[in-house]
């Protein structure tokens, strides 16, 4: 899949949707319909401030799980997807859920029509902070992706994730892991600083568009201010931590940060 052709071939901001705890979660304190609702509201805010889309993502619900959730985790983000889908038909849309539930995005994207899915542990294993994740998820993963008939639904993977330990690949170049993931095959790969908000390096970003032909996608971090710098590099820039109040990713969303946000987006298409 080109996964530009889902935002009309040209550089697209994606908006972070972090839906609130779900059920059976440590910070779970709504309802399903609730947390459904507040959903489909941020997606208005995005979608009236001009984003090109969305992802949603379990962000609340540390600590994570790793590698699957129940199915009351899978049934919520369903109902919130096609709540999303429902209030911006338009726009296409995203899952993540973590930590590394990677089928689970998928039957949640296939389910609600999402547009792509964004996976953890795609390629060569790694210790994130949920625990090891030993085995590499492309072989099993695209092979569930065609068992459910979810051909069309894209995958962005990240390499040499955030929030994670990469010591045991360390001797594995950032631009070999970033071929390793493309050639298994995922529609992008996703770069990512230390940290949810935490900035990529440049020279990362620019090493991985270097080395692989699929879209690069930056993954944490972006700002207002360091935009311009990332803008050469990559075709998919994930934004949310500076979008909410205060730039805590945990806040709400914070009209006038967006609007800053996306003053500086339409300059650089301007600028060409």
């Amino acid at each position: 899949m080109r996964l530009l052709s889902l935002f009309g071939d040209r550089k697209a901001i994606v908006g972070m949707i972090h839906v609130g705890a779900l059920p059976g979660t440590p910070r779970n304190g709504s309802s399903p319909d609730e947390i459904v609702a507040k959903a489909a509201e941020e997606a208005g805010v995005y979608a009236e401030a001009g984003l090109d889309g969305l992802l949603i993502e379990n962000m609340h619900d540390v600590p994570y799980l790793k590698g699957a959730v129940g199915p009351e985790i899978t049934a919520v983000m369903t109902a919130a997807g096609v709540a999303v889908r429902q209030a911006v038909p338009a726009m296409p849309l995203g899952v993540q859920i973590l930590a590394a539930a990677n089928r689970e995005a998928l039957a949640v994207a296939l389910a609600c029509g999402a547009s792509f899915v964004r996976g953890e542990n795609f390629a060569y294993a790694h210790v994130a902070d949920e625990g090891l994740m030993p085995t590499a998820e492309a072989g099993p993963l695209l092979r569930y992706r065609r068992q459910i008939g979810a051909q069309h639904v894209g995958l962005i993977a990240d390499v040499k994730k955030k929030h994670s330990s990469h010591a045991i690949t360390q001797d594995v170049p950032l631009s070999e892991a970033a071929r390793t993931t493309e050639f298994f095959g995922a529609d992008g790969v996703v770069v990512t600083g230390v940290a949810t908000g935490e900035p990529a390096v440049p020279a990362d970003v620019a090493t991985v568009r270097a080395a692989v032909r699929v879209n690069v996608c930056i993954g944490s971090g972006l700002t207002a201010e360091n935009l311009p710098e990332y803008w050469p590099h990559a075709e998919i820039f994930i934004v949310g931590s500076t979008l909410k109040r205060d730039g805590l990713w945990s806040n709400t969303i914070d009209r006038d940060r967006v609007e800053q946000f996306m003053s500086v987006v339409r300059r650089l298409r301007e600028e060409g």
